[in-house]
């Protein structure tokens, strides 16, 4: 008996996998309809890392605060570095939140390709989803510090110390976007690279660890000696920290110019790093 296949119903698809894709495949509306998917891996990042230890979340508030305890003793009272009038405890502290969280946002992203190998040679799915939930998380992390500063904030802020908070902390959000975008897009980039070349993970840690001296985390720039005022130019980190000091303690300045500059680093960091993204995608199976 033989079946004539031309008589066979149109089969329809709920989704078509392609090949071929453009340059910067980035689709909003899939990423849409993964948002379970996603809500599932920022419980997992989330639940995971703290499992089975005493104190959990709350590493999450002892690892800056015993940072900022340290850099007060060496960069405040043995260096007798300024804090532009900012007490030393809101200074260091928000510093040190605020690369914690570009590092991480960084390191998180780069490594996307080889922590998730496994998944992503069984199934499909948006291979974004995992540096958004990845960027969630640490969004989460940041929320439970940025809580623990405002503590500290309203102290400062009830005994009358020259903390002098301005009307565009309400923006606040918009620096954590900055940020965290930065982070991602030189993340993506990284981790295209670190498909091929794992060395570089070596690097980059390396790297991040004298970034954090060229940035204004445990200094502000009016310390920083004018002859090397363009390295926090080519610094797209320093303009948003600066900023966040600005905005919550009437403290410090930033030349316009430098924001500029950060911003614009910030979307070509994206850009690239979503078109290595897409492309290394497709063929990171082969070769991790």
């Amino acid at each position: 008996m033989t079946t004539d296949i031309t008589n066979l119903p149109e089969q329809k698809w709920d989704k078509r996998l392609d090949s071929k894709h453009k340059m910067l495949d980035f689709n909003i509306k899939e990423l849409i309809q993964y948002k379970d998917l996603i809500l599932l891996f920022i419980k997992r990042d989330f639940t995971t890392q703290y499992k089975q230890t005493v104190l959990g979340p709350i590493w999450y508030i002892v690892q800056p605060l015993v940072t900022t305890i340290i850099n007060t003793f060496i960069f405040g009272n043995l260096a007798q570095i300024g804090t532009d009038g900012v007490p030393y405890l809101l200074f260091y502290f928000a510093g040190t939140m605020l690369w914690t969280f570009f590092t991480n946002a960084l390191n998180t992203a780069a490594g996307t390709f080889s922590n998730n190998q496994a998944i992503f040679s069984k199934v499909y799915f948006p291979r974004l989803a995992t540096i958004i939930s990845s960027l969630a998380t640490n969004v989460i992390k940041l929320g439970i510090q940025f809580a623990c500063l405002l503590v500290f904030w309203i102290y400062y802020l009830i005994i009358g110390q020259s903390v002098h908070p301005t009307p565009w902390a309400l923006l606040f959000p918009l620096i954590i976007l900055w940020l965290g975008l930065l982070g991602a897009g030189m993340g993506m980039i990284f981790s295209a690279l670190t498909t091929k070349y794992r060395d570089l993970n070596h690097l980059l840690g390396f790297g991040l660890g004298l970034a954090m001296y060229i940035t204004p985390v445990v200094y502000p720039l009016s310390e920083a000696p004018a002859q090397f005022s363009w390295l926090f130019y080519i610094n797209p980190v320093s303009a948003p920290i600066e900023m966040f000091r600005i905005w919550f303690y009437g403290a410090g300045y930033v030349p316009p110019l430098m924001v500029l500059c950060s911003l614009a680093m910030t979307a070509i960091f994206v850009f690239f790093g979503l078109v290595l993204f897409s492309r290394n995608e497709r063929t990171f199976v082969d070769v991790i």
